[in-house]
């Protein structure tokens, strides 16, 4: 009786802190070579039904080299953004589901550029945290092609 009195004292374990950051449901694109490429829209479809939406596009950057200052515990380092060259945008799919999806993109000349893929659950906080999403990330070719990243 002492030992199941014990086990029950012991609680579930140590509670997990999980940050409280936004995830958006949806698709991104990433145009590495963006000549003539100013717009984007896309229309995804799953189950007979389909969505539009516009795709911000805005210049991709990375991380420049970093410059550091002082060598001791209160130092500080930074790095500037830095412009790729290429262009990053995101259209938010409330409802996109983690099946098949036929994606459809039309940039400035109006022509139909698809791809079927599975958009994936992902855990941002980590497995203790859940699950969120579903996204798809997208890469387009240079010759405007879609393949999943």
């Amino acid at each position: 009786m002492a030992a199941a009195f014990a086990v029950g004292c012991a609680g579930p374990g140590p509670a997990t802190a999980c940050p409280a950051i936004g995830y958006v449901t949806g698709i991104s694109l990433t145009i590495p070579a963006p000549a003539g490429i100013t717009r984007a829209t896309l229309d995804a479809c799953w189950r007979g039904q389909c969505v539009n939406r516009p795709v911000d596009l805005t210049p991709e950057t990375t991380a420049g080299a970093s410059t550091c200052v002082g060598t001791g515990p209160d130092s500080s380092c930074g790095a500037p953004m830095v412009p790729t060259g290429g262009l990053h945008g995101f259209a938010e799919v409330p409802g996109l589901p983690a099946e098949p999806v036929r994606i459809t993109v039309r940039f400035d000349d109006g022509k139909p550029h698809t791809a079927d893929v599975t958009p994936a659950f992902s855990e941002p906080n980590g497995p203790a945290c859940g699950k969120a999403g579903p996204q798809v990330q997208l890469l387009v070719g240079p010759d405007r092609e879609l393949s999943p990243v």
